[in-house]
């Protein structure tokens, strides 16, 4: 498989496309129907939880401008942890396109604030406690100062 390449519409065509259609058919077929195989060569890997002294929520916030070539749509991504056990992450095409860096950004962090907020929700309906306010890390310096400045938002 190629590493970091970006698939687009206006790509080359396959030379043989019902081939390539009849190897997805047959790989979803097999998924589906023999989950036995389905994890075959990755049994030792997967989430670990670990008992952690820290009982903080540490989330990481980030996106990329203009990420999908077809739409120019950037996409948002996070990682939320909670002591040293990563418990959410999500990767996903933003819904609009942003005009600028801080835009885009800022919608990353938005869409991590919202899952930061529900995991505080369920660990409180858990009866968890956790030690500290919960820390979102973000990398742009413009969406920073406009979450933490709402009066200077538009």
């Amino acid at each position: 498989m190629v590493v970091a390449q970006r698939l687009s519409t206006t790509g080359p065509n396959f030379d043989d496309p019902h081939l390539y259609q009849s190897l997805v058919g047959a790989l979803q077929y097999l998924t589906i129907t023999r989950p036995n195989i389905t994890h075959a060569g990755t049994l030792r890997f997967g989430l670990s939880f670990t008992l952690s002294s820290s009982q903080e929520l540490l989330a990481y916030s980030n996106a990329d401008w203009a990420g999908w070539l077809d739409t120019h749509r950037s996409i948002s991504g996070y990682a939320i942890y909670f002591g040293d056990n990563l418990v959410s992450w999500s990767s996903k095409k933003q819904p609009t396109v942003s005009h600028s860096s801080y835009e885009y950004e800022y919608r990353a962090l938005a869409l991590t604030a919202s899952e930061v907020k529900w995991l505080q929700h369920l660990l409180r309906d858990l009866r968890v406690s956790h030690s500290s306010p919960p820390a979102i890390l973000c990398d742009n310096q413009s969406s920073i100062f406009l979450a933490v400045n709402p009066v200077s938002s538009r």
